[in-house]
């Protein structure tokens, strides 16, 4: 971890085009302003985590439900039997 100090109003370049600025500082608070493109996401680590969860959460629920879906028109009524399509083996 690169650790780096700043005074009000200075700042902190990351790569090319993001930067990080010291707007205020009051008690055990710092506020930061951050320049970014618009397609570079930037939020609270809280924020981003609970994005984060909702997102694994979300994929994790299409993937059971597309897999529900998917066995649901393959198999008959009932769930039972052989699957569509799909030959016995013969002996």
């Amino acid at each position: 971890m690169l650790v780096l100090t700043r005074k009000l109003l200075e700042s902190v370049v990351i790569g090319d085009d993001i930067e990080v600025f010291i707007l205020e500082i009051r008690g055990d608070r710092v506020r930061l302003g951050i320049r970014a493109p618009r397609d570079v996401p930037v939020h609270r680590k809280e924020v981003y985590e609970e994005i984060r969860r909702s997102n694994i959460e979300a994929a994790s629920t299409a993937r059971v439900e597309g897999l529900d879906r998917l066995l649901e028109e393959r198999l008959p009524a009932g769930g039972k039997g052989r699957v569509k399509g799909k030959r016995e083996p013969s002996d």
